[in-house]
């Protein structure tokens, strides 16, 4: 039985994790929850898993919840950012599922990795900004990474067994989102609502930005360099418009293993949860036997260039990934409310990287401080040129 606390419960990735729980009640208790606002289906969701402890972004938050809840529930209720932190260290629970969107994920990874726990990671902005960090001290305190983001377990599976001196390249795959045939030019027209429609996945709002940008594949490299201890120059980004190949890796003799199925997120969320088991889920397959085409291609700089500002980015490491994400996290809320257009992203981001030498990210408090200023430069840019 592994016992669960999930950050980031009313997410898609927190709501797709308890459903496999209540698939396999055998398998898996949920211990803890927490969520940011969202205070009806985490009311819900406690109601249904009645676990010991949730957490949610504020007091007033906190409160509406509590009123909420029946009588006899004994679900304690936390809040604020310590909320988030005891409940990613709850006592009871063994695997920590942080589905947290954006930076506010970095200090509930680590205070899950200082407990020992085993964390399934779809925070994949923990480990851009405080990689080395967060991984020292998992080595320190016996503690696990696992990924959930699908392209880094695709690469976690293919490597499974395998010794780090066999491992030539990383192919992460990309869809290229919706613009991925469309000029650079058209790109300055593009609305909200466009760069919310991705082809193949559904995912929040942020998310699907970034991945409209291909910036979401420039976080997923750094966030690779991380997971498996390789440098920027070995991994290499495929656009895949299919999206079946979740990602590859490519060994010393020339062989390339895939990890392929369809376009959904189930699979890589049970397989961290129940890991080393795989769970039956019942999900079709690809369709091999009914024409299925596979094409593969590089991506084009002119069209995204959040991707080379993020390997820019990988390469320069320190703060720079710290910078990179915070002023994209600054940047992509600005387009969600149009107050600058899409290809304002990348401008943002790229000055508040040339605004801030990367610095020596070894300290939380340095990444926090970098966190911090590129904030502040990304909304220079935004209150200077915005619409």
């Amino acid at each position: 039985m592994k016992r669960l606390s999930i950050l980031g419960s009313t997410g898609s990735i927190g709501r797709s994790a308890l459903q496999i729980a209540a698939r396999f009640p055998d398998r898996f208790a949920v211990q803890a929850l927490a969520a940011h606002r969202n205070v009806a289906l985490l009311s819900e969701q406690i109601r249904t898993f009645r676990p010991e402890a949730a957490a949610v972004g504020d007091q007033k938050a906190a409160s509406e919840l509590a009123a909420g809840l029946p009588p006899g529930l004994r679900t304690r209720i936390f809040c604020g950012e310590e909320g988030y932190r005891r409940v990613a260290a709850w006592e009871s629970a063994d695997v920590i599922l942080n589905a947290v969107v954006g930076a506010a994920g970095l200090l509930p990874t680590l205070a899950a990795v200082e407990a020992g726990k085993t964390v399934a990671i779809a925070n994949k902005e923990t480990l851009v900004m405080a990689g080395g960090i967060v991984t020292r001290q998992a080595a320190a305190r016996g503690a696990r990474l696992l990924p959930v983001d699908s392209e880094h377990s695709a690469v976690f599976q293919c490597l499974e067994g395998r010794p780090p001196s066999e491992l030539e390249r990383i192919l992460l795959t990309a869809s290229g989102g919706p613009f991925r045939d469309r000029s650079a030019e058209s790109l300055e027209r593009v609305t909200p609502e466009e760069a919310l429609r991705h082809p193949n996945w559904s995912m929040g709002p942020k998310i699907t930005v970034d991945s409209a940008t291909l910036m979401n594949k420039g976080l997923e490299v750094i966030e690779a360099m991380r997971l498996f201890s390789v440098p920027a120059e070995k991994i290499e980004v495929v656009i895949h418009p299919q999206s079946i190949v979740h990602s590859m890796v490519a060994f010393r003799d020339g062989s390339v293993m895939a990890q392929m199925g369809v376009p959904e997120m189930a699979a890589a969320i049970a397989y961290a949860l129940s890991h080393p088991e795989r769970l039956p889920l019942g999900q079709p397959l690809p369709a091999f036997g009914r024409g299925l085409t596979l094409s593969f291609s590089a991506p084009e700089p002119e069209r995204f260039p959040c991707l080379a500002l993020a390997l820019e980015a990988a390469r320069c490491g320190g703060t720079a990934p710290a910078v990179l994400n915070a002023a994209n996290e600054v940047a992509v809320g600005a387009f969600l409310s149009r107050r600058i257009g899409f290809n304002d992203i990348a401008r943002v981001v790229e000055y508040a990287l040339r605004r801030q030498p990367a610095g020596n990210g070894e300290s939380l408090e340095a990444v926090l401080a970098a966190d911090r200023e590129a904030r502040v430069a990304a909304r220079e840019w935004i209150d200077t040129h915005r619409a």
